[in-house]
């Protein structure tokens, strides 16, 4: 655990939504069951394994202490979650969580909720390809499928789209998804349709066709999308919503799948689609295995 008390140890305030200290990436080892992310004005500490109270209280005294350093006088707000088979909670541990939690990241502002579920609103090592779809997305109509809270039509409104399709099987996702645009001042160029994809393809299709595509799924979702199984079907239907020279963000975060798997998926069902890259992840997320972390790919038409 020396590496994160460490990392703990070096904490100042932070102004946008980051990763702070990534043991999941295998490069402190040890402490590979941990992750700190900074979603202002609160850290959130994550374990991978169960975690005992004598453990969180020493970590508490170190938090405590930088931050009496760091932010003197400022209140420490800090949310531990343990995501583990036997034992799956999320405690606020200091301090205070936002009724209204706001965060921003590189311009861009996104409502979060750090005490519920496993999931905060905001994927953090998505960073770099929401800056790509930020760059890309000028003059476009883009379709942005498994949308979630929809920060990939915040940014890529941002960036000049001349519209975004959303679509998400998860109406309260979809509900966050369309605050955060007015969050950000965008009044118009979004719509949102919360269906599940494989049943609404005659729908998505007389939106198109599109000149960027993000496909963002989860790997494992029973009963909504598991990749082994459900990503070539929706390779296969790709090209018909295409425009000549359009683009496709394939993403992927599942550890024991590799780039490896989306490109031969990819080359079985849709081979005139041609493979111009990997983005890199934000360098906080930086790992030792970089095919067991997340995969972010371009493809062209």
């Amino acid at each position: 655990m020396q590496a994160l008390l460490d990392a703990i140890a070096r904490l100042e305030p932070a102004d946008s939504a980051r990763r702070v200290f990534h043991g999941r990436g295998g490069l402190h080892p040890g402490c590979e069951q941990w992750a700190l992310d900074a979603f202002p004005p609160v850290w959130v500490l994550t374990s991978f394994k169960p975690v005992d109270e004598a453990t969180l209280a020493v970590l508490h005294t170190a938090l405590a202490e930088r931050w009496a350093q760091a932010a003197p006088g400022e209140p420490l707000n800090w949310v531990f979650q343990c995501r583990h088979e036997s034992q799956t909670e999320t405690r606020l541990m200091a301090g205070a969580v936002p009724e209204r939690h706001v965060v921003s990241e590189r311009g861009a502002r996104y409502l979060v909720h750090v005490l519920k579920g496993q999931n905060h609103g905001l994927f953090l090592d998505m960073a770099e390809g929401r800056q790509w779809v930020r760059e890309q997305a000028r003059g476009q109509k883009v379709l942005n499928l498994f949308a979630y809270t929809c920060a990939f039509s915040v940014v890529a409104l941002q960036g000049g789209a001349k519209q975004v399709v959303n679509v998400d099987m998860s109406g309260g996702a979809m509900a966050i998804g369309q605050q955060n645009h007015p969050l950000n001042g965008l009044a118009g160029g979004a719509s949102f349709l919360a269906h599940d994809i494989f049943k609404t393809w005659g729908k998505i299709t007389r939106s198109g066709p599109y000149g960027l595509v993000i496909v963002d799924p989860p790997s494992f979702q029973k009963g909504s999308f598991v990749a082994t199984k459900d990503y070539q079907r929706l390779m296969r239907r790709l090209p018909d919503l295409l425009l000549p020279g359009a683009r496709v963000l394939l993403c992927l975060n599942a550890p024991e799948l590799d780039t490896a798997f989306l490109r031969q998926q990819m080359q079985e069902a849709a081979p005139e689609l041609v493979f111009e890259q990997r983005l890199p992840n934000p360098e906080a997320f930086a790992d030792a295995a970089p095919e067991r972390a997340l995969k972010v790919l371009v493809y062209r038409a």
